[in-house]
């Protein structure tokens, strides 16, 4: 029983680091670059700085 316990720790484990780094992740891919942000549009052109 002891050995089945452990694997099952290890699986939350491992599960738990994988939401850790897959939300770390698309928080990176979300959050809004640094530096300027040229627009082009109908307006006209529109620079920006973050």
């Amino acid at each position: 029983m002891p050995a089945n316990r452990n694997v099952v720790y290890l699986i939350i484990g491992v599960l738990v680091v994988a939401v850790g780094v897959l939300s770390y992740n698309l928080y990176q891919a979300k959050k809004q670059p640094e530096g300027v942000q040229i627009n082009l549009g109908p307006d006209g052109l529109k620079i920006q700085s973050k």
